[in-house]
């Protein structure tokens, strides 16, 4: 007889034959900065998380420097939006300004930014529309733009989420032009249509006024597709890859992970948001859940986890 569990006796054991951790450092913490002064907006779909005016960013940066999580992602919410988002790549903009202040406080703390239209878009899309069609050529000028602005600002990498086609080549060729041939791409190669986004919206304030975004981001049905936009961003110059959601496209993650580049995952606010609630009303032990989780999503090959959880789940993980 086969006796598994001899490895399984003592919690000592248990860990020597470990197959897969977590490490904290390969956590990234997004942040959600708005105009303004004073202010510490929390979101209600998103349980302890909250959206800070550059004034009050230092509350959250300090524990994110504190945590030894390797750094964050920052979204910015303007008061100006405009057709063609033009608070996305005003070097004065929002986003800009928290990206300077937080280099300027934490120069060693990485600060990947965002790189979409549709927090600064008056119709909430993620790119240039015409008669209620998301262009695609139009759009990538001006992701390019934003792109500049924020590696000026003080960006360490930039992280394209908008799902145009040939954005990653533009931007790459951008930045190069702009003297910021060493500022990596990490590309949201594998971004689905999900479901899952929804308290992100709330966060953002970036919900379409009409329509959806199908026509531009990937059908949730499709994993073969997942990894032709992967090799494309590849061969286009993205540096890091990501597939969003993590936990409902874990085979995506797993297949994704046979490129030998670095790959990164993100579990985002409905994934986030469903666990709160249900520890919240006693359902589950949160720390047990989160930790599964992670381990879940690194256990499939991602290299960089993107979680609203990782705050909590450093200290778990020290604790352990």
């Amino acid at each position: 007889m086969k006796r598994f569990r001899r490895l399984r006796a003592n919690e000592t054991i248990r860990s020597l034959v470990r197959e897969t951790r977590v490490d904290k450092k390969e956590l990234i913490y997004p942040i959600f900065v708005t105009e303004g002064e004073n202010i510490k907006n929390p979101v209600p779909s998103m349980p302890v998380v909250f959206q800070y005016s550059v004034d009050r960013l230092d509350e959250i940066l300090k524990e994110i420097d504190k945590s030894g999580i390797s750094g964050l992602l920052i979204f910015g919410i303007p008061k100006h939006k405009d057709e063609l988002a033009t608070s996305a790549y005003d070097d004065n903009g929002i986003t800009q300004k928290a990206v300077r202040f937080i280099k300027e406080k934490y120069p060693e703390m990485l600060v990947i930014a965002d790189v979409c239209l549709c927090e600064y878009t008056s119709h909430g899309h993620c790119g240039v529309v015409e008669h209620d069609i998301i262009l695609n050529d139009e759009t990538l000028p001006l992701l390019s733009k934003m792109s500049v602005s924020l590696a000026k600002a003080g960006a360490d990498i930039i992280a394209p989420s908008d799902m145009m086609d040939g954005r990653v080549a533009a931007i790459r060729r951008s930045l190069d032009e702009n003297g910021f041939v060493n500022t990596p791409i990490m590309a949201y190669s594998a971004k689905f249509a999900s479901g899952y986004y929804g308290p992100f919206r709330d966060a953002a304030e970036s919900a379409p006024c009409f329509g959806d975004r199908r026509t531009y981001q990937m059908d949730i049905a499709n994993g073969r597709e997942a990894l032709r936009e992967i090799e494309s961003d590849i061969e286009e110059g993205a540096d890091i890859v990501m597939v969003k959601p993590a936990l409902a496209y874990l085979d995506v993650v797993k297949e994704a992970s046979k490129y030998n580049i670095p790959l990164a995952a993100y579990n985002v606010s409905g994934e986030y948001s469903m666990v709160k609630a249900a520890a919240q009303n006693g359902w589950i032990d949160e720390k047990r859940i989160v930790l599964e989780n992670l381990t879940a999503i690194k256990r499939a090959g991602a290299d960089i986890i993107i979680t609203y959880h990782a705050l909590d789940a450093a200290k778990w993980l020290e604790e352990e």
